[in-house]
């Protein structure tokens, strides 16, 4: 006996069926000895068709007898651990598709002959596609599955006949005659139930659909059970598949994040799970607790929440989704690895079952015997040692499956009754003071006009019981915080914008740690709240910490935006948009390192400095190529001035931009003045996405009468002869910030060149005092407590000391044209002598208290005023500075 005839042997001790096979069907041993080797392809089983021509009369037989090779193919190779899951999977899937393509093939010929092509108005030839559904699909199909399929055709018309019929008509006798070829039962067997419920409308719906007529269900009838179904939709046959997954796609996944999908799987399964313990189904591997479908369903939910985003998640095979959420960070590494072990193992027992009997079950046989063979082929010594290894899976998944599924707020929080009662101002005054809230009252009277309000009444009844879980929540975690009263008011802001886009409250009501978290960012700053309220799509980011956390990679972000720009082609408002929302993105995930201490007022402001960097050469690219191109690479570069050049971004700093040009070609400037208008709407123009940044632009030689863009000849003349000391003020703190690097450098070369020129000290002094003056009368204001920015001793009067000194004294020390901030040129400035370094270190150290305090004023919008008593001390060694600079050297 051979190798491969034994191992045939070995396999039917674990199957009947192949024992069956054997003896009913004697070409099939030599067949299998002779093809065990590897794995059989697409092309093994179409040259096992084309042994014979097929026609109406043999098509059913071939087709039965390549289902009876191939599957039992894959069964020995499967049972001597020679096939991994994947193998047989796709042998499986392969022996569907094969025989689908070759019955439509064959079929389709003989309706054309006998009513001619059918066609569109137009004339074109018009083809019947096949839709593979579920585990088809996905490329999944188990070794006695049915298989579920759609008919669809793109339009309607007639056949162009004698015998006239029209396309519905036509696709209708193509659709029943492809079934019966498949599916019925003949003395050779049959090759695969079809299962055609999955059709708009099931089965009272028509066999057929076209395109026109897909969609319409879609958008009038589609059900949530159904965007899950057509996630593993795959066409089979026929052509224009673009197009129609162009229609399907909107379907199944939604444009923007949604968690609604949760609850309406969660239902889902509930009715599953009602089922299988009606039928005491408690053994089903695939339904039961812990089984096949709960890992799908993980896998499977995630794609429905965020497939619309994100394309990477639009694939169909379970292992792969699990794969690919691992790496997105929405499963752990451990959890995946779990999962993908019990799917293998479920699969794999499933299988086993399977090839007992060729019956459609998933249920564990009764018979010891039969158990006994499963254990075995699964190798484990006896069934115990099965069903331990079985168990220990089963509650993995089903832990998991609590973990993605659970309802967080499935028992009636203790501060229901207040927000029930929110409308009688006493009662609900009473609870809240009980939760130690400020100002009980107010927050009652605020909660009363939310809960009877307009938005509210108006919400859609799903969404107003998502609302009410949430409400008590809120009102508990606000109390938590040193400012309830606050924090409710800001909740109840963001709640009011969202309340209309029922996915925001699924999120928040689904996942618990992602309310405490936003409550707890609203509580610390009312410009996070106002910021997540404008743009709730971040409240996404809540669900992972890791990305709350880790350092930026700006150069790993820019890569990241040009691709995903690039992957949008031509759609300019989709780039827009998705390009605010990365900005938008990236800023929360600093905003929350600040919030939690985790940033230094400095590092901030390089990280947004940097992010704002990246967004101008991608913006650039995108400029440059929609513009008229009179040279394949531009020689036109961004500079940034004031706190982009300085480093020292703010959350809602604006850009302050001058862009040049280094090219001699004489028809440049009209297009390099286009392209700047093009970067300036960019950037400014507020989409539904919402905003980037404000751009001024009068920096620029001669201000808001000058040219948009210069030539860095021109740009050079200007600052040698004709600008205003002020202007060489600017001058130190600009830099290049994108564009070409050529020209950048030549700017950075030139800059440095300007700011050592030797000035005469007393006529620059006056110059310098002379507009420090002059701001301080246009800035004067009489509100109580210290200017951090504009008063005597605040942070402008450290930028004059600082730019005075580069300008005075930068010919002497070329090293303090170096663009590295204020404190390290305090410190530069007194290792050259200019300034004591003992007041350096105190003007260092208080400008660095004072950018802090600024900060923390602007996070909870509160200007530039503060009481603190500790800023007055630190505004003195500025003062004595300003004093040793300009008054004791005068």
């Amino acid at each position: 006996m051979s190798d491969y005839a034994s191992l045939i042997e070995t396999a039917t001790a674990h199957s009947r069926h192949l024992k069956r096979l054997l003896e009913a069907r004697p070409w099939l041993a030599e067949r299998l000895e002779s093809s065990l080797e590897s794995a059989l392809t697409r092309a093994d089983m179409e040259a096992f068709l084309a042994e014979t021509a097929l026609d109406d009369n043999n098509l059913g037989m071939r087709l039965r007898q390549l289902k009876t090779w191939a599957s039992a193919h894959a069964m020995v190779r499967d049972l001597a651990g020679l096939a991994p899951l994947a193998e047989v999977t796709e042998t499986m899937s392969l022996i569907a598709e094969t025989a689908v393509v070759t019955a439509q093939t064959v079929l389709t010929a003989q309706l054309v002959a006998r009513h001619g092509a059918p066609r569109n108005a137009q004339g074109a030839v018009q083809e019947l596609i096949v839709i593979g559904m579920g585990k088809l699909g996905g490329r999944e199909l188990n070794v006695s599955s049915d298989i579920d399929l759609i008919f669809t055709y793109p339009e309607e018309g007639e056949t162009d006949g004698d015998r006239q019929i029209g396309n519905f008509e036509f696709f209708t006798r193509l659709g029943r005659s492809l079934i019966g070829a498949i599916s019925e039962l003949t003395a050779d067997g049959y090759v695969f139930r079809v299962d055609m419920r999955l059709r708009p409308n099931g089965d009272s719906g028509p066999l057929v659909a076209s395109f026109d007529m897909l969609e319409n269900y879609f958008i009038t009838q589609g059900r949530e059970w159904e965007r899950y179904a057509w996630i593993k939709a795959r066409p089979l046959t026929g052509a224009q598949h673009d197009e129609l997954k162009a229609i399907a796609r909107p379907f199944i996944f939604r444009k923007y994040l949604d968690f609604g999908a949760i609850n309406a799987m969660r239902e889902l399964h509930a009715q599953i799970r009602r089922e299988v313990s009606r039928r005491d189904m408690h053994g089903n591997i695939k339904l039961g607790p812990g089984g096949i479908r709960e890992i799908e369903f993980i896998a499977q939910v995630f794609q429905l929440i965020r497939g619309g985003g994100d394309k990477g998640l639009q694939i169909r095979p379970t292992q792969h989704v699990l794969a690919a959420l691992s790496q997105r960070g929405l499963l752990g590494a451990e959890t995946v690895r779990e999962l993908d072990e019990a799917y293998v193992f479920l699969r794999k027992l499933e299988h086993r079952i399977q090839y007992l009997d060729d019956a459609q079950t998933h249920k564990l046989p009764d018979s010891a015997d039969d158990l006994q063979r499963l254990a075995l082929a699964m190798g484990y010594a006896n069934p115990a040692a099965l069903m331990a290894a079985l168990d220990a899976h089963r509650q993995r998944v089903s832990a998991h499956f609590g973990a993605v599924f659970g309802d967080p707020v499935a028992q009636e929080h203790t501060l229901e009754p207040v927000w029930q009662g929110a409308c009688e101002i006493g009662p609900t005054s009473a609870g809240l003071g009980e939760l130690e809230y400020r100002h009980p009252n107010d927050s009652a009277e605020l909660l009363c006009a939310f809960r009877g309000g307009a938005r509210l009444r108006n919400m859609p009844e799903e969404g107003r019981a998502r609302l009410d879980s949430l409400m008590p929540r809120i009102l508990e975690l606000a109390a938590t915080h040193t400012n309830p009263d606050e924090t409710l008011a800001r909740m109840i802001s963001l709640l009011e914008a969202i309340c209309r886009r029922s996915a925001y409250l699924a999120l928040l009501q689904q996942y618990p740690h992602a309310l405490a978290r936003v409550v707890e960012l609203v509580s610390a700053s009312s410009w996070a709240a106002n910021y997540v309220t404008r743009h709730p799509l971040l409240l996404d980011e809540l669900l992972d910490n890791r990305q709350l956390t880790i350092e930026p990679d700006w150069q790993t972000f820019a890569h990241d935006l040009s691709a995903a720009m690039s992957a949008l082609g031509d759609d300019v408002e989709r780039q827009m948009d998705v390009m605010r929302e990365q900005h938008h993105a990236q800023v929360f995930r600093l905003l929350n390192r600040d919030l939690a201490g985790q940033l230094t007022v400095e590092r901030l402001s390089d990280h947004l400095s940097a992010l704002a960097d990246a967004i101008l050469e991608e913006t650039l690219r995108l400029a440059w190529k929609r513009s008229k191109q009179h040279t394949p690479k531009h020689r036109f570069a961004i500079l940034g001035y004031g706190k982009l050049g300085g480093k020292e971004l703010g959350y809602a700093s604006d850009l302050d931009l001058v862009f040049i040009h280094d090219d001699p070609d004489p028809e440049c400037q009209m297009i390099y003045a286009r392209l700047a208008q093009r970067i300036n709407t960019w950037l400014d123009s507020r989409t539904g996405a919402g905003h980037l940044f404000e751009t001024d632009t009068r920096l620029r030689p001669n201000g808001e009468s000058g040219l948009i863009v210069v030539s860095l000849a021109a740009f050079e003349h200007y600052q040698r002869k004709e600008a205003w000391v002020w202007e060489h003020q600017a001058l130190t703190r600009a830099r290049f910030c994108a564009g070409n690097s050529d020209v950048g450098r030549k700017f950075e070369q030139l800059r440095s060149e300007l700011l050592q020129q030797q000035r005469e000290l007393a006529p620059l002094r006056s110059e310098v005092l002379a507009m420090r003056q002059k701001m301080r009368e246009s800035f004067a204001d009489k509100a109580d407590g210290f200017n951090i920015k504009h008063d005597l001793g605040g942070l402008i009067d450290v930028e004059f000391i600082v730019q005075y000194l580069v300008l005075a004294y930068a010919h002497k020390h070329p090293e303090l044209v170096a663009n590295r901030g204020n404190i390290a040129l305090l410190g530069m400035a007194a290792s050259a002598g200019l300034i004591p370094e003992t007041l350096a270190h105190q003007v260092a150290d208080a400008y660095r208290i004072m950018r802090h305090a600024q900060h923390s004023l602007r996070l909870n919008e509160r200007g530039n005023h503060s009481r603190d008593e500790h800023l007055d001390e630190a505004r003195k060694p500025v003062q004595a500075l300003w004093k040793y600079v300009f008054e004791a050297a005068s």
